[in-house]
């Protein structure tokens, strides 16, 4: 396979509020375009399927996510204090990008791995191209903070001060703060001879402090770690009046270093790869390796460093020397460095400056009516039918914490088992199987320790667990556990009975309220009984399961997401209506979009929603002609995966944890269910109808990889898919509706 001369990459085409950017969102006529990084490549119809043509470049493709991220910072539709929220969500999202998608290349690229990716270039390609995409992401998250979010901030009355700008009534304030707050636990590490540069940890904030000696007029250099655990933004005696931290450090520093004269403060900031080799074969114990690995992320080699603009270059130059790093991975910073801390001032209790709060609603069969006698239990509730919910618009308290909740205090309830992937601090999710455990029923739980980031929380909650009394394991060799399962074996008047809760997202009660996600509450017989069978095979040997209703990865996912498409390809032949529609969080996997190529150009129609990356290129002749893509990006993080095909106008609809992503399909253990109460059916076609709807927050991908922002046409609603589906909510309490 070979590089094609035109690398096909995406960016983003919007309508915006801001104008002058040459490299970030800007404006252009009636719509505005953020520059190709490269230029797409036409693809001739005689092309393979294997071309390198027909695929955007996953890195590329995600950088493009994070500036549709970033669109909702400038957007004036958009309350203030929610700008602040995306800015912030835009620079983590950065973080992540530089830790774990750079980082990844960059270790591939050490070892030699020379494998061409599927739009053609090799790691090393990957990474020039990443760098030259990042860094006018990384000057537009500058300027759009510097020049627009915090003047209008300001003009709310929230100041993010520079200290240039205090009274002396104020600075004396601030050195008040500064010695009795901040002094006692900074360390200043000098640099010479005796002292060699110290250990930097990912992502802290630090100063580089250039000195003289008073006496020996000797030139020297120290670091200083910025402390940020107590807080980024120092308030001041005005309502909504803060001062950077590290601000305040550099202009009180002179007490750090008596006997020297401080000649520049210069805030830096590096990034750690978080790709960590390991191999799972050849461990003896599984979080004793999760816990080495966490100890080498420490350690990890430096992808990125940050930079104040006003840094001089032989500052500049010795942080580079230092940290073995080229120019190509200095970053200038206009402003403050780090603006995740911006999350702070977000959630500043300012109302008129944030979205209209949202309180989820109660499904209406789990109201509870009458006295609490009187009141039905969940278990009764379920065997009245399958119950679908979809959080944030319904309460993630009142029906999937409350199944767990009453499963735990429930006398007839004889076992729990549960998977968790990423659950909260604190969580209700964790005690409820606690005490369970304590009240003598067999609890099982499969914490993943491999879920990224989330290692040490989760090590950490099976410790608590094991205390308990839970059987806890944790994951199996080679894969992860990402599917969201719960098992409840109940003793009922007929015998043993299976309920299951089958989700979308994790049980998280946190992220319950940000993240869109669908759950299956259900005791058919057959879904208990691939339920089952699923955690025999989670927790025991049993490599060889075998499902009824269920499609599990890897076993079966992939091969039976094949055989649906390629079954909407016969009916678009003999019947002419061949139809898929599917929402996900990403799309990478070269196999399914082959399958989806094929079918489009055997005319089924095809519409994908898809929040994050995508390598698929829509709208080309003879390949994709019929295949549309959009991307919703708005108040709540669209995390739900739906996937709806035609079955010559019998629909089949299906929900789960998994994406058509290579290691969704390969490398996770995930829980795909099929939806067959037609009204549950209906509700989950008429969601994805609504999602196809949208002229609100709805991106459109267009052949050439540019994403273009629906607006509403004449007679169109204005609301968004999400807007949408919170009216309806509010519509539907307590009315006995089950519909979106």
């Amino acid at each position: 396979m070979s590089v094609p001369e035109e690398p096909v990459a995406g960016t983003v085409t919007a309508e915006a509020t801001e104008a002058g950017h040459t490299d970030g969102i800007r404006r252009g006529g009636t719509r505005v375009v953020v520059p190709k990084a490269v230029a797409p490549s036409p693809v001739p119809k005689r092309a393979q399927l294997a071309d390198p043509r027909l695929y955007f470049n996953r890195e590329l493709s995600w950088l493009d996510f994070n500036w549709r991220v970033l669109y909702q910072a400038i957007d004036e539709r958009n309350p203030l204090l929610e700008r602040v929220r995306f800015l912030a969500i835009t620079a983590s999202n950065l973080d992540e990008f530089f830790r774990k998608r750079l980082g990844g290349l960059k270790r591939q690229a050490a070892a030699g791995v020379q494998r061409l990716s599927p739009d053609g270039r090799t790691p090393e390609q990957q990474i020039g191209l990443s760098q030259n995409a990042a860094q006018p992401m990384y000057r537009r998250i500058g300027e759009a903070w510097v020049r627009t979010l915090k003047p209008a901030l300001a003009s709310e009355g929230i100041r993010i001060l520079d200290y240039a700008e205090l009274d002396a009534q104020q600075r004396a304030y601030l050195h008040e703060v500064f010695l009795s707050h901040i002094f006692p636990i900074l360390t200043p590490l000098a640099v010479d001879p005796g002292h060699p540069f110290p250990f930097i940890s990912n992502l802290s904030l630090s100063l580089a402090v250039t000195l003289r000696h008073r006496k020996r007029g000797t030139e020297h250099f120290a670091r200083l770690k910025v402390p940020t655990s107590r807080g980024r933004w120092i308030r001041l005696q005005g309502a909504h009046d803060f001062v950077p931290v590290e601000q305040v450090i550099a202009n009180n520093i002179d007490e750090l270093f008596r006997g020297m004269d401080v000649t520049g403060v210069y805030p830096f900031r590096i990034t750690r790869n978080a790709d960590v080799r390991r191999d799972e074969e050849e461990a003896d114990d599984l979080i004793e390796m999760i816990a080495d690995e966490l100890r080498e992320r420490r350690f990890a080699p430096i992808v990125r460093l940050e930079v104040d603009r006003r840094t001089p270059p032989d500052v500049r130059s010795l942080l580079m020397r230092e940290l073995g790093l080229k120019e190509v991975d200095v970053y200038e910073c206009l402003g403050e460095i780090d603006l995740t801390d911006l999350h702070a001032i977000a959630a500043l209790d300012v109302p008129h400056l944030q979205f209209p709060a949202w309180e989820p609603v109660v499904p209406d069969r789990l109201l509870h009516r009458g006295e609490s006698k009187d009141r039905a239990d969940v278990f009764t509730v379920i065997r009245g039918g399958d119950l679908l919910v979809h959080h944030p618009y319904e309460s993630f308290a009142a029906s999937t914490q409350r199944f767990l909740e009453e499963a735990a205090s429930d006398d007839r309830v004889i076992a729990i088992k549960q998977t968790l992937y990423r659950t909260s601090d604190e969580s209700p999710i964790v005690n409820a199987l606690i005490h369970a455990a304590e009240r003598g029923k067999q609890v099982a739980v499969l914490v993943e320790v491999k879920a990224r980031f989330d290692e040490k929380n989760n090590i950490e909650f099976g410790a608590m667990l094991e205390k308990a009394g839970v059987h806890v394991t944790y994951g199996l060799i080679g894969l992860k556990t990402h599917s969201k399962t719960t098992l409840v074996i109940r003793e009922e008047d007929d015998g043993l009975r299976a309920y299951c809760h089958i989700g979308t997202g994790n049980y998280n009660p946190k992220t319950a309220r940000l993240y869109t996600d669908f759950g299956l509450l259900t005791c058919a017989r057959d879904v208990g009984f691939d339920v089952i069978n699923l955690f025999h095979y989670l927790t025991g040997y049993a490599p060889e399961q075998h499902y009824r209703r269920l499609l599990i990865a890897p076993r079966d996912l992939r091969r039976a997401f094949i055989e649906l498409v390629r079954r909407e390809v016969e009916t678009q032949r003999e019947k002419g209506n061949g139809r898929i529609i599917a929402k996900m969080n990403a799309l990478d996997d070269v196999e399914m979009i082959q399958e989806l190529y094929r079918a489009s150009e055997a005319g089924v129609q095809i519409d994908l929603i898809v929040r994050g990356h995508s390598r698929l290129r829509p709208g080309l002749v003879r390949f994709s002609e019929n295949i549309r893509v959009i991307s919703i990006i708005s108040r709540f993080l669209e995390h739900s995966r739906v996937y709806c095909f035609g079955n010559d106008d019998r629909p089949r609809v299906f929900i789960g944890s998994g994406d058509w992503q290579r290691r969704n399909l390969d490398d996770r253990v995930e829980a795909i269910v099929e939806i067959d109460d037609p009204a549950l059916r209906g509700r989950l076609l008429r969601s994805l109808e609504l999602a196809l709807s949208d002229r609100r927050s709805a991106w459109e991908l267009l052949p050439d990889g540019t994403y273009a922002l629906r607006f509403p046409g004449e007679g169109e609603s204005a609301d968004g898919f999400q807007d949408m589906l919170m009216h309806r909510a509010r519509a539907r309490r307590g009315s006995g509706w089950d519909i979106p």
